[in-house]
């Protein structure tokens, strides 16, 4: 019959000895036969790996990206980092958020830095949106007026020239450091150190200009800011009346390397109820930001996303597993005469066992080899649309390989195993 005049297409030789191991290579070449020689069929059946691969591939790497790019925009505001913020006030019957009351000062800063042994250093910022002017270049950005502890609890360092120090801080010198996109938009590609910009008609010195840290987890621009000493800007440039002459916006506090993040935010809050005289029936004076919690958070929801898109993608590969048991039943239908002229000859149930075997790894390798190509390349183009770095990670795709080559072997076995328990006799009466 068909069968017969495709066997040698479809099915190596197999000796008559029975001690004869598994050629391998043999049934190697003819499972590839046996593929190409029903192309389209063959593609059509590695569709579903090839879709669960892809799908796999790109979720992990553009998931992975996107949270490296969330944790180093955490990490680029300093490790160990408290935000102490002003806590809510009410106006009108009306609750205001975290930060609604200005109700911290330079000296809860300097408590804080004092008296909590946790704490490394705190420093007190207030902030503005001011015009600087350099020579015929303006340029609106955020005056940050702060104390040198600022650079150390955001581990914050000069590109070039150098940052203020404590005597000048505190001497109300007029100097000032630049961030990166400051230093380009009114400079270019100019040296700023030692050039003389405005704020408000006042001139100060470029003394130095900071590495650049690019954008916060709020997508804030960091780098869009001018760094000013706090009582230079107090007198010079932000104005001070009696009431606000200490005030600051927010503190940023940095806790020694190995402490308890917990405790400390803990020893914060009691001292800060101590020092505005809050009562025990009241809420907080403060609100406090832990920005490990963030990056927890973040880091969770994240992984929790990855997880629920390659459930999907597992989906594909179940569909897809399926579609390669559903074609090799065919496949075994078909070549049934074959497979009992095979095994009237003397071939061993292993061997024709081992054949179908490899034909459906084959599939599916081939599925997943070629959906691994497409994962990377959709991975990259949505990375570029949305904007994210993107991270193909080795074992991913190994993984992805791997799992391809066991969904083949797995929902093979059952029509290899049929094709190899076949009766001689029945197989050869078979139209």
């Amino acid at each position: 019959g068909s069968g017969c005049r495709g066997m040698n297409a479809t099915l190596p030789p197999i000796a008559s000895s029975p001690r004869r191991g598994i050629d391998v290579l043999e049934a190697l070449r003819g499972a590839l036969s046996a593929l190409s020689a029903n192309l389209l069929r063959s593609i059509l059946t590695a569709l579903g790996i090839f879709i669960g691969v892809a799908a796999v591939i790109a979720t992990v790497a553009v998931g992975e990206g996107a949270r490296r790019q969330v944790l180093a925009q955490i990490q680029s505001l300093g490790a160990n980092l408290l935000i102490v913020w002003g806590g809510s006030a009410t106006m009108g019957g009306v609750r205001l958020g975290a930060g609604g009351r200005s109700n911290l000062s330079w000296d809860d800063a300097a408590a804080i830095a004092r008296e909590i042994s946790e704490v490394q250093v705190a420093a007190g910022s207030i902030r503005q949106t001011f015009q600087v002017v350099a020579g015929n270049q303006n340029w609106s950005t955020t005056v940050l007026a702060t104390e040198p502890d600022y650079f150390t609890a955001h581990e914050w360092v000069a590109d070039g020239g150098r940052l203020f120090s404590p005597e000048e801080a505190a001497g109300g010198r007029k100097v000032v450091i630049l961030g990166a996109t400051v230093a380009e938009m009114l400079f270019a590609e100019e040296d700023p150190v030692g050039r003389e910009i405005r704020i408000r008609q006042t001139p100060f010195e470029v003394i130095g200009v900071m590495a650049r840290k690019g954008q916060n987890p709020m997508g804030q621009d960091q780098d869009d800011t001018v760094f000013v000493p706090y009582w230079t800007a107090r007198r010079s440039v932000m104005g001070a009346s009696r009431a606000n002459a200490r005030q600051v916006g927010v503190i940023s506090v940095k806790v020694h390397e190995g402490e308890n993040m917990a405790a400390a935010e803990e020893a914060i809050r009691t001292l800060m109820r101590q020092r505005h005289r809050v009562a025990a029936n009241e809420p907080d004076s403060v609100s406090i930001r832990n920005l490990s919690d963030i990056q927890a958070t973040r880091d969770a929801s994240a992984r929790t996303l990855s997880a629920l898109l390659a459930s999907v993608a597992a989906v594909s590969l179940l569909v897809g597993g399926i579609g390669v048991m559903n074609i090799m039943l065919v496949s075994v239908t078909e070549r049934t005469r074959e497979i009992g002229l095979r095994l009237a000859i003397g071939a061993r149930r292993r061997d024709v066992l081992a054949q179908f075997l490899l034909e459906a790894v084959m599939l599916a390798l081939l599925g997943g080899a070629a959906g691994v190509l497409a994962g990377m390349a959709l991975s990259h183009i949505l990375a570029d649309v949305a904007g994210w770095p993107v991270l193909v990670r080795a074992d991913a795709v190994l993984i992805a390989v791997g799992v391809s080559a066991l969904t083949g072997l797995f929902f093979g076995f059952w029509p290899a195993r049929r094709a190899a328990h076949l009766d001689p006799i029945t197989a050869l009466r078979h139209e």
